[in-house]
């Protein structure tokens, strides 16, 4: 027996399928995997075939063709093929996490390219597919371009091939935004943007605060958010979380001593953060507010706020240490202070 691919296309239309996986199973050939990719010339079906030796290419074809299948493309295939398609797409994944350069080499893996090629240019409006090309729009900036021989690319195959590429974007730009910072007192911490992989640490940081800190955190009860809470908090919408990593701690992984939330709705976003009790009083938390304050303004927003229990001394002490002017609205003990923001100036092109 010999392992084949085998895609045609299938008229959306009851029986039909059957139609073809009959006409198959009278020469013996087994169907061990079959993919539905939906497109607008009907129903792309991609079999994995285990098929007897005496059966050739042209045979097969002409099976595909008597049960009423078009458009047909058949291919020898290896035994890596038996792997499902989703156990492939998220081996490819994990690859991807530990080395996001190889997005190249996973995209070929993928979809069976002959070329995988990057360029500068963005994808702009001419992303997608046009039969056997395939233009991915790079999150990064630039774009990949895949060719291959046969057969074309379907829409279900660029989903895919997209969200790999999106997820190597984001695991680079998470490395490259993860730094290094030194307290005055010599300790180090990593400070890094959050994910939804967190949530657990963030969980233990809230348990391991007084509810003092708690409560001038969240202006109101000493009690933990709840998970469905912290999770949107870890990836708002717009903004931006950093955490702070004490390594060398007890325990395993690496504590989130630290967190600092940007949330933006408008031209404005919120600031607030929260630093566990052991980590406070050493800048900590000024560190986190100048990282915030510096994102925020990049992004281009007009203003920070933040909303502070008048008995705050230390949140009150750390926004003075940025030397901005604050203009401050109070009601009765809640406090709430604008950061002016400048937006930085446009490069003038070359």
């Amino acid at each position: 027996m010999t392992l084949w691919r085998i895609r045609a296309t299938v008229d959306d239309r009851p029986g039909y399928l059957s139609v073809l996986t009959a006409s198959l199973a009278l020469r013996g050939v087994n169907i061990l995997t079959v993919q539905v990719h939906t497109t607008e010339r009907g129903a792309v079906d991609d079999f994995l075939v285990d098929a007897p030796d005496t059966l050739g290419e042209a045979d097969l074809v002409a099976a595909v063709e008597r049960g009423r299948g078009r458009d047909c493309w058949v291919a020898r295939s290896e035994a890596r093929g038996l792997a499902d398609q989703p156990t492939r797409v998220l081996g490819l994944a994990s690859r991807l996490v530990r080395d996001p350069d190889a997005t190249g080499e996973a995209l070929r893996a993928l979809l069976g390219a002959d070329t995988v090629s990057w360029r500068p240019a963005p994808a702009g409006v001419r992303s997608g597919i046009t039969g056997r090309t395939m233009l991915l729009a790079d999150p990064g900036g630039g774009s990949f371009e895949l060719r291959r021989a046969a057969p074309d690319f379907t829409p279900a195959e660029y989903a895919r091939a997209q969200a790999l590429v999106e997820l190597a974007a984001t695991v680079a730009r998470r490395a490259a935004e993860q730094v290094t910072l030194v307290l005055p007192d010599g300790a180090e911490l990593g400070v890094r943007p959050a994910g939804a992989d967190d949530l657990a640490g963030v969980v233990e940081l809230h348990e391991a605060c007084s509810a003092r800190s708690r409560y001038r955190r969240y202006l109101g009860g000493g009690a933990a958010p709840s998970p469905t809470r912290l999770r949107r908090l870890l990836e708002p919408a717009r903004g931006l979380t950093l955490l702070a990593t004490a390594p060398g701690c007890p325990g395993p992984g690496e504590p989130v001593v630290a967190m600092g939330n940007l949330l933006a709705e408008g031209d404005e976003a919120e600031v607030a953060l929260l630093v566990r009790d052991d980590w406070q009083r050493r800048g900590l938390g000024s560190a986190l507010l100048r990282r915030l304050v510096g994102h925020a303004e990049r992004a281009g927003y007009a203003a920070l706020l933040l909303h502070v229990q008048a008995e705050n001394t230390p949140m009150l002490r750390t926004l003075r240490r940025l030397a901005r002017p604050t203009p401050t609205d109070r009601d009765g003990a809640l406090l709430t202070l604008t950061i002016p923001l400048t937006t930085p100036a446009p490069a003038h092109p070359r």
